[in-house]
């Protein structure tokens, strides 16, 4: 059976962090995971996760300034950008969490993939010891115009080019439909550096019950191929969470 992780960075956003935990749990989810959970003392969210049994699958490293998205390929921010890094490690650190992504921002060329590739690095030798994998993801677009990182094909040529074993690649169905489309196959062909999959409706982003995409074929694809990790639900609810859960509940 196919496990399913909430991302709490876009349901039951009207609760504080912990209570969300503890709604996830009780819609029935088998792990967490988030965008930015620094506001909240890592102390409270871990009593969260112990009371509810729900791993932290993972979270995110600092957007940085108001208006952007990541610091990570941002050359002259790198002071910035590794302190973001070993704040996420240190949350993820007291959290169990598996993964950290690394988010890159606003930027393009060849100085900000050699950036980009030297703070990645710094990220997964500090993360190594932890037993903690760095992630890495695309974004469209539309929803991020100018993000550095837009394609599966770039991120893995990053991921070859840092040579690090616990740098992987972030699938997101929604943004990588939108932007390299053929899915089954990419899938396939992409496994072996694969760290964490999302779902969400393409093309409004929301439940994954609707859309183009048929998460029946996708999802059972992966279990072919013998992909086991849980799946991220990371979808803004058409409505409230609670009203359009009836998704997973077809998948239990």
């Amino acid at each position: 059976m196919t496990r399913f992780s909430a991302n709490l960075g876009f349901l039951w956003t009207e609760l504080a962090l912990p209570q969300a935990i503890h709604a996830a749990a009780d819609a029935g989810f088998d792990t967490v995971e988030c965008h930015w959970p620094y506001d909240t003392p890592v102390a409270e969210i871990a009593a969260a996760l112990n009371a509810t049994g729900l791993p932290m699958l993972g979270l995110n490293t600092a957007r940085g300034n108001p208006g952007e998205n990541g610091l990570s390929a941002l050359p002259g921010r790198e002071t910035e950008a590794r302190a973001a890094i070993d704040q996420a490690l240190d949350y993820a650190k007291a959290l169990k969490a598996q993964n950290v992504h690394v988010m890159a921002g606003f930027a393009h060329g060849a100085e900000a993939q050699a950036t980009f590739i030297a703070n990645l690095r710094h990220a997964c030798e500090a993360a190594r010891p932890l037993g903690i994998t760095i992630l890495i993801e695309p974004l469209n677009t539309r929803d991020a115009p100018g993000y550095f990182l837009h394609h599966a094909d770039h991120a893995a040529q990053i991921i070859e080019t840092a040579g690090q074993p616990n740098l992987k690649l972030m699938f997101d169905c929604y943004h990588l439909q939108i932007m390299d489309g053929d899915l089954t196959r990419r899938l396939t062909n992409l496994l072996p550096i694969i760290g964490h999959v999302q779902i969400a409706s393409v093309p409004d982003r929301a439940e994954p019950d609707r859309g183009e995409l048929s998460y029946d074929h996708l999802l059972s694809h992966l279990e072919s191929l013998g992909y086991d990790r849980a799946i991220g639900a990371e979808y803004k609810p058409a409505d409230t969470t609670q009203a359009g859960l009836g998704w997973l509940a077809k998948y239990r």
